[in-house]
């Protein structure tokens, strides 16, 4: 911890940055609140909040942009920027207002600048600088994958340390969060992300033509076909089998899928962009062979860590965040992984795994108390369109060589 970091954290822990201030029925104290504007902006949604040092949002806003990349069949980067621009200003002032502070009640801003769209986190560190420059507010560079891993110590009491698995539409991570802005790298994705695949794979089968999916996303489209399809008609090979590791990949089983798309087609003498007779029985093979390579290698991450003590085989959890994290069967999968190895499985609600500003406002609340990246001076702060998290050990997994048992034997959700 710098000497600025070490002074700016006695001063917080001391009662003199500003807050609201309210009284203690027991004391007659005041207690001077800590609060934190957070600012989203990495990808596609603008979203603000303001989360005071007992976890309280006491106001968050939020614009998607969802509508407006269905139509164009995905995100355009050029296009997620002009909207970012149009409405942050709104987006911000609404969370303030909700939240009944202004600017100046602020301890300090924090903002995500890692990692995301170039051209969107562009926007948001922009707009914060010019708050942090006009109200002389400290700043605090949020990185966006450790806004997702520490989001649930918002909502639930978790203890350091405990495993983390990130899932969206652009990562795939699997983590051991040993402390705030502490974190070991056990695996990712070499490829695309299982949010970015199911997306894909969703646009190929036309999916936004089927009477049952008007307006939904590319993969929430496939989670509500797949409910009704059955799964055992289309058998995928999993990806990465004869690699022990806690890597992902996704391009390869999204190559399967195109091709088994393809011969459908074929057979049903359809043009591509008309609506398959089993659309639903493909989605759900397709959301199957997903569910089970996340979870083989989530297994073999739990097996890791506690073979090397990294967490303990008494009461480790499992954390599941992000995007795709709001998938059910998924969740239903890792929920088997978890109760079966005697892990605690633990997920934030629905509206706080896709991307908001209530997280980025709670890691900077998490940051602030550890003096941790709370920057008295901007000068030189850039945002990082690509940014690991934390140290990378997934060469030390993969000469573990840890064989995972056979999913079946092991997790009955497989069997239903």
């Amino acid at each position: 911890m710098n000497g600025v970091a070490k002074s700016l954290l006695k001063w917080v822990k001391g009662g003199r940055a500003a807050g609201l201030r309210s009284g203690s029925a027991h004391s007659g104290k005041q207690h001077l609140r800590q609060l934190v504007l957070g600012i989203e902006t990495s990808c596609d949604d603008t979203g603000a909040a303001v989360v005071d040092d007992a976890g309280n949002v006491l106001g968050e806003a939020l614009h998607c942009q969802k509508e407006v990349h269905l139509q164009a069949g995905g995100i355009i980067p050029l296009v997620a920027q002009q909207l970012h621009r149009e409405n942050i200003e709104r987006v911000v002032k609404e969370a303030l207002s909700i939240s009944g502070v202004s600017a100046r009640d602020l301890a300090a801003i924090a903002t995500t600048v890692k990692p995301g769209l170039a051209l969107s986190l562009d926007v948001g560190l922009r707009y914060s600088l010019d708050l942090v420059n006009r109200y002389q507010k400290p700043f605090i560079p949020i990185h966006h994958m450790e806004a997702h891993a520490l989001t649930i110590r918002l909502t639930q009491h978790v203890e350091f340390p405990f495993l983390v698995l990130l899932l969206s539409g652009g990562h795939c991570i699997l983590a051991v969060a040993r402390g705030v802005s502490d974190f070991l790298l056990l695996g990712q994705t070499i490829d695309i992300a299982p949010g970015d695949m199911l997306d894909k794979v969703a646009r190929r089968l036309s999916v936004r033509k089927h009477p049952e999916c008007h307006g939904m996303a590319g993969g929430k489209a496939i989670e509500h076909l797949a409910q009704t399809g059955n799964r055992q008609q289309h058998l995928f090979r999993l990806p990465m089998q004869q690699y022990r590791n806690c890597d992902f990949s996704f391009s390869g089983l999204q190559n399967l899928v195109n091709k088994a798309i393809m011969q459908k087609e074929k057979e049903e003498g359809i043009q591509e962009g008309a609506i398959l007779s089993c659309v639903k029985d493909i989605a759900a093979a397709v959301q199957h062979a997903v569910a089970l390579h996340i979870i083989q290698r989530t297994y073999r991450a739990m097996l890791f860590c506690t073979k090397n003590s990294i967490l303990s085989s008494k009461n480790a959890t499992l954390v599941l965040s992000g995007g795709v994290a709001s998938n059910q069967y998924i969740r239903k999968g890792l929920q088997a992984l978890a109760d079966a190895n005697d892990f605690a499985f633990l997920c934030p609600p629905p509206r706080l795994c896709t991307d908001n500003g209530v997280m980025i406002a709670w890691n900077g609340i998490e940051r602030l108390r550890a003096g941790l990246g709370v920057l008295c001076s901007t000068d030189g702060i850039r945002y990082e369109p690509k940014a690991p998290l934390g140290i990378d050990i997934s060469k030390r997994v993969e000469e573990d060589s840890i064989k995972v048992p056979k999913l079946k034997k092991k997790i009955r959700w497989l069997a239903s």
